[in-house]
This record gives C-alpha cells, structure tokens and sequence, in this order.
C-alpha cells in the first residue's frame, strides 16, 4: 500500500470531515480514485450505491437525519466523470426542490481539454454547465485551494442561507497533483444564519399574533430545525399548527396543537382561511403541497423565510420577516404575552380529516392504516411518488420528530423511497426505518436492496403492489384514454428479495399486514413484506 498523497482530493475530503462529514455515497470510477483514495485515513465511510441516483437519494436522507439533530450537514455524493455525474443529478434536482444540502463531487476533464471531442473516455460537452442548469451552482475549479473554497463556500451557504445542492468539478490533472495548500485553508469555518433584526416587523408581527382570536401556524421544510421554539410559541398564543409535507414532525403531530401535515386536505384549508392571523415559518406554499386548495387567511400574514424570495410566493405577506427561522420564532415570543384560549373543535377538525382522506383514497389509507399500526412510533418511514404514500402514509403516520418521514412532494421522483431508508439507517442507525412504496416506485431502485444487504442494514421494505402506475391510469381514464403502458409485469417480489439476500414475505390477507409489518421491522438485516393493494378492496 503507497502512502496517500497530499493531493488536491486529499484537501477537499480533509475540509469536508472537519465539518462533520463521516459518510459519503457513490460508485468509484476510472477518473474519482484520488478521492477514493484519501476515505479510509480521514475515517469516511464509503456506502457503494448500485446507481449514482441511489447515491444522491440515500446522501440526501441522510443530510435531513443529520441535520435535524445538529449543524445542517449535507449528504456529500461522489461520481466519476460525465455519465456517473449526469446520473446522479435527477438526485440533485430533488435536493433543490425541497431545499436541502447536497455537494456532489465530480472529477472533470484536465484543464486544456475542454470541448475537445476527442473521444476520451466519460467525455461530456460540458458536464459542470449541466450540473449548473439543475442544482444552485456548479464550480469547474483550476486549484487545490480553489477546491477548498468552493467546499467552505458550500458549507457557509447550507448553514447561514437557504441549503440547496451544489457540484464541485475538480480536473483531473488538478485532482492528482500534489499540493502544499497550508493546513489552515481547510479547517472549518464559521457562518451564522442572519438574525431577524427588523423591530419594527417583529413588533407588527408579535401584536398581530397576541391580538388574533384564531391564530394559525404552519410550519415548512425551514422549520424543522426550531421545532421546540416553535412549539413554545404555538402553546402561548393557543395557535392551531399545520404542517408542510417536508416540516411534518417539526412540532410533535401528537401534540394536542397539531393538526399534522395536511395541508392537501380542504378541512384543513378551512382552518387556515378561518384564521385572523397566520405564521408560515419557512416554506413556499408550493401547489405540490396544497394540492388545489386556495389559503386565503381572514387576517394578517406573517411569513419568515430565510430567503427574502420567498416572503410573497404563492400567498404575499401583510408582515415579512427575512431572516433565520429560530431567530424570528424565540424574538416573537419574547414579545408576545398572554393567556392563551384553547382552540375549540380540533377533534371535530381531526375527524374531519380522516374521513376527508379516506374518502379520497380508500384502499390506499385501508392500506396505510393497516401498514402504520404495525410501525413503532420511533421509526423514520421513508416514502416515494407512491399512491400509497402520498394517498395514505403521510396522513397515517403521525411523526414526533422532524425528518422522520424523508419525502419529496415537489420533485416526487420514482425511485426515492428506498435509498432515501438506507440513507436514514446509516445517519442514525438506532432508529427504526422503513420504507413503503409502491411496485412502480421500487422498481425504479431495487438494485439498491443489494446495497441495504451490503451495508448489513436493519431495514424493513413493504412494497404495496397496485399493479403498475395506478395514478397515471387514473390521470388515462379521466381524459378518455383506455391504460395504455401503466399496467406492469410484476416480479415475485419475496423471491426477488430472498435473491439479494434479504428476507421476503407475501401478505395476502388485510388483518395480517400489521404483524407481518412489525415483523419485518423486528426481524435484523433487510425484510421485504409484498402487499397486493387488492386485498383492501376493488
């Protein structure tokens, strides 16, 4: 074994794990080697993914577990060059559409050679303008110490502005040089979120909160970090809270205030347009998240974000607040005080919602209600663009935690659900995880069983089969179009478990599906449960 050189992807790695960084995700390749290399001395795992989207997916779920407990820390992904990196930016286009963050590191062709069409292996027409097109930016570097700038630069946006996925191209005569970058250049460095410091905003804010009669909260994917601030806030003003899909747990969903992330459902909008004020805490009210419902509040407007774009997106504001979320939230409730009233007909609003859910998607919540009843309150359930999830778990499952249910509902790309749990499980493997999906979903990414198997994960995967791509069937049928290339061949799922080398099991019963779930979560290594959504119903 050769000693590892000091060389430039020795200096970007060695920057990184002084931020924390102690996983990455990937496949090495000809070009990445000399990042490779420099992983078992700065003790970084290596987790080989078996598709560099895998990859992102799995780095992505672990930032929002790692994040959620400490400093935001982003999943890091290393490619090789051109098809590695292209692959894995479906990954990134879903890290900047929910705000999360990701460094993908990419060797890229020596300086010199650019646009030279030779026929070099991996060659791209410019790989770092396609990253660019997709993720916040994308740095072709000529240095070491540019390297090294461009992580600390990555590092200081994900922890003082809004995080979303950057692409560090490093070239590889400049990747495999030596250098004599001084050791100070890589050690961390310091980047606060900004602090609200409008009084007057905040004073505006705090009496239209202490003077509302129905006060309302909802809390998005920037408010995942100030859950407690959050929940102390809500509790003195008597304020009912909702939240997004992406801040679903940022306060408890058993908390007596909550009404959980169902924002899609109209009971839920009502409540919302009934309010005489209403706080968003960092999110965009994107359509993915209303589904169609109009939010049109009776009364003020407050909106914190960290990004001052976001402040009049999709609901302007009567009140903005530009700035980190924790800030705004603990100056406000410095300001407010009163005796809070307790908000009359929540249980009537719960029930509500449940029936609201399951009159739009039987089966799926059937399923779902079955699936969830068989899941410990502990556990992160990752899902995917699923019916099962998007129709059933998000409202079944009630989480007390934040990050508990890695998810996508802007960019809801097929194939998340399973590589987002191993991500989870390697982030904070004293959880319980588990990932439900839907057959067309997991099919998208079942190679990654064998990478959970690698890894000797404890994971549960419950694949709930309708037979193909259920939603587009319907979106078929309701334009007059008979199914066309929507119903799927489907595997023996348990079969095509066991030969990965996990455990597989068929349910073809609906009062079995909670006992084989709590099995399967039990049961160490990987456990496949397959659920024919038929047995719910017609």
């Amino acid at each position: 074994m050769t000693e590892a050189r000091r060389n430039a992807g020795w200096a970007v790695l060695q920057t990184i794990a002084g931020y924390g960084v102690d996983t990455v995700f990937g496949i090495p390749g000809t070009h990445n080697l000399e990042l490779y290399r420099h992983l078992p001395a700065l003790g970084i795992r290596a987790v080989t993914s078996r598709h560099e989207q895998g990859a992102g997916y799995a780095a992505d779920a672990w930032a929002q577990r790692r994040s959620a407990r400490g400093p935001i820390t982003p999943g890091v992904v290393i490619t090789t060059s051109g098809p590695g990196l292209l692959n894995a930016l479906s990954a990134g286009g879903t890290a900047f559409a929910e705000s999360r963050p990701m460094i993908v590191l990419s060797p890229g062709v020596a300086i010199g050679d650019e646009f030279a069409d030779r026929g070099a292996l991996h060659e791209t027409k410019d790989q770092s303008a396609a990253a660019a097109a997709i993720l916040l930016w994308s740095r072709r570097v000529r240095s070491a110490e540019e390297a090294v700038e461009a992580v600390h630069d990555a590092f200081a946006l994900f922890r003082s502005g809004r995080p979303r996925p950057v692409h560090v191209e490093v070239p590889l005569d400049v990747l495999e040089a030596e250098t004599a970058i001084d050791d100070a250049l890589l050690a961390p460095r310091e980047a606060a979120a900004p602090e609200v410091t409008d009084e007057a905003a905040l004073d505006a804010a705090a009496a239209a909160l202490q003077g509302a009669e129905r006060p309302v909260i909802i809390a998005g994917g920037g408010a995942v970090r100030v859950g407690a601030a959050l929940t102390a806030l809500a509790e003195r003003l008597g304020a009912i809270v909702l939240t997004t899909l992406n801040g679903k747990g940022a306060v408890p969903e058993s908390h007596p205030l909550s009404l959980g992330s169902e924002l899609r459902l109209a009971p839920a909008a009502e409540v919302v347009n009934g309010a005489d004020a209403l706080l968003v805490v960092g999110s965009k009210l994107g359509e993915a998240e209303l589904w169609g419902n109009e939010l049109r509040p009776a009364g003020a407007v407050i909106r914190v974000d960290i990004d001052e774009a976001q402040l009049d997106k999709n609901l302007p504001a009567t009140i903005r607040l530009h700035g980190d979320a924790r800030s705004a939230v603990t100056a406000l409730a410095a300001r407010v005080d009163r005796a809070p009233a307790d908000p009359q007909g929540l249980d009537e609003v719960r029930a509500a919602l449940v029936e609201a859910a399951r009159a739009f998607a039987p089966r799926e919540m059937a399923a779902a209600e079955a699936i969830a009843s068989g899941i410990p309150r502990s556990a992160v359930v990752a899902g995917d663009s699923s019916q099962i999830t998007y129709y059933g778990m998000t409202s079944a499952v009630r989480q007390n935690a934040p990050a508990s249910m890695p998810y996508m509902p802007a960019y809801a790309t097929l194939g998340y659900g399973l590589p987002a749990a191993i991500g989870s499980k390697i982030a904070t493997p004293e959880d319980p995880v588990v990932v439900v999906t839907g057959d067309g979903a997991l099919m998208f990414s079942v190679q990654e069983l064998a990478t959970a198997v690698e890894q000797q994960l404890d994971l549960a995967v419950v694949v709930v089969d309708n037979g193909g791509y259920g939603e587009i069937e319907q979106n078929e049928a309701d334009r007059g179009i008979d199914p066309i290339g929507v119903r799927l061949h489907q595997p023996d799922w348990a079969l095509l478990a066991r030969a990965f080398g996990a455990s597989g099991t068929r349910v073809d019963d609906a009062s079995a599906v909670p006992a084989a779930v709590a099995a399967a979560i039990a049961e160490p290594g990987v456990s496949l449960v397959h659920i024919p959504l038929q047995i719910f119903g017609a």
